[in-house]
């Protein structure tokens, strides 16, 4: 297939993306799902999933193998530009007075779903074909921990500014440990697919090279970044160019030593002076990244997902009992740490629901992990699954809360007035 070939398919492609993902979030919005979540579903749709079982020859023509390769680099962009905003969220998002437990939800919603995908994983050893073959079982075992850890941060706070929670104890502190939670998953997902290599000089490599990263960042970031959005010498326009520059070069930086394009973009938008001129730069990328990359994205995950290899009754099985240790590790050990904490019942089960959803950052990793060679098809559609579900249940979860809540507040009644007829 020529470049002008693949060109006219990547248009009507992308076109066909688009919209598809539009009417899924126009039919889900009327449920109260958030439009990632729509997008999550409507990837998976355009998959082998539904569209390649139903009608194979259409889902070839609009979406044949060499088209995969642009879609997964233009969904990079998209990838790269959210990530960014996401950073820049993160930062913005001041845990001081939560501090203690914020951190004491983190530390349960990371460690209890890592511990028990761990288990599963070495428990089902030899049982389940979902371990791809030459990746040990430890870094597999690794793997399923960290991405069942993953909290959406980004989405999380979508959903808290939606429903008018900003502001609230539970929004506050779901926000707060989402933040630590990602972050602190980040970093562990980092040092599986250090180990992952299983030779000494990638480790060397993605170590020494996160660790100068880390330096650079630390100490010259903020000048960089500061510089950039307070110099009175560049306009909006070379503002945004000299920002989209950086992006990009810490994106390959970090790409080519292991750590991935998305780890940088996150730390870009860390280290971002919060500015109205920042600001201004975030609220013109993000759109562009949300509306028309990240379908992408969605897509090229769908294509990778096959629903149809759970019809081994195995990995169906296995699959379960993902979803349920995912949901029973973060929302139970959340809802847990917060109320040993002290915090309300209400408040706790809000917080166990918002942190118990992986949406798009599970799905990230998924990706990054397929792409270092340590994830087969198997396990990468059980992943979605839990990163499906998880995601799609939490709406309807704060929905439940919030009745029963109202239905626990006692009822006060007017005291009846009797009047000068009812005293005769």
């Amino acid at each position: 297939m020529t470049p002008t070939d693949l060109a006219s398919r990547f248009f009507i492609a992308v076109a066909v993306i688009l919209v598809f993902c539009r009417l899924i979030a126009w039919l889900l919005g009327k449920v109260g799902q958030p439009p990632v979540v729509s997008e999550m579903l409507a990837g998976v749709l355009l998959g082998p999933s539904l569209l390649g079982l139903l009608f194979p020859t259409v889902q070839d023509a609009l979406f044949p193998a060499p088209l995969l390769p642009v879609l997964y680099v233009v969904g990079q962009v998209g990838l790269v530009l959210f990530m960014f905003q996401a950073g820049y969220a993160f930062a913005g998002h001041r845990t001081t007075r939560l501090a203690g437990t914020a951190g004491a939800v983190s530390l349960a919603g990371v460690t209890v779903p890592l511990v028990l995908g761990v288990l599963v994983v070495l428990v089902t050893a030899g049982r389940v074909p979902i371990q791809k073959e030459g990746v040990p079982i430890g870094v597999s075992a690794a793997f399923v921990g960290v991405a069942l850890a993953i909290t959406a941060f980004p989405m999380l706070a979508r959903i808290i500014t939606e429903r008018g929670h900003a502001g609230t104890r539970h929004g506050s502190l779901a926000l707060a440990s989402g933040a630590i939670d990602d972050m602190v998953a980040w970093i562990m997902l980092a040092v599986v697919l250090a180990f992952a290599s299983g030779e000494a000089a990638p480790i060397v490599v993605t170590g020494g090279g996160a660790v100068l990263f880390g330096l650079v960042l630390w100490y010259g970031g903020r000048r960089v970044a500061g510089a950039l959005m307070h110099t009175e010498r560049l306009s909006g326009q070379a503002r945004l160019l000299g920002t989209v520059v950086l992006l990009f070069l810490v994106a390959w930086y970090t790409d080519e030593i292991g750590l991935y394009a998305v780890f940088g973009a996150f730390a870009v938008g860390v280290v971002m002076p919060h500015t109205a001129r920042t600001d201004t730069v975030v609220d013109t990328l993000t759109p562009v990244a949300a509306t028309v990359f990240l379908p992408l994205f969605f897509t090229f995950s769908g294509l990778r997902t096959e629903f149809g290899l759970l019809g081994n009754p195995a990995v169906l099985l296995f699959a379960v009992g993902c979803v349920t240790l995912a949901i029973l590790g973060k929302f139970g050990a959340c809802w847990a740490a917060a109320r040993l904490r002290g915090e309300p019942n209400g408040v706790a089960l809000r917080v166990g629901a918002l942190m118990n959803a992986r949406g798009l950052m599970q799905l990230i990793a998924l990706n990054v992990g397929l792409e270092a060679g340590i994830v087969g098809p198997a396990l990468f559609t059980v992943l979605v699954l839990v990163a499906l579900v998880t995601t799609l249940m939490t709406t309807p979860a704060l929905s439940w809360i919030e009745r029963r809540d109202a239905r626990a507040r006692p009822v006060t009644t007017e005291p009846v007035l009797v009047g000068a007829e009812g005293s005769q």
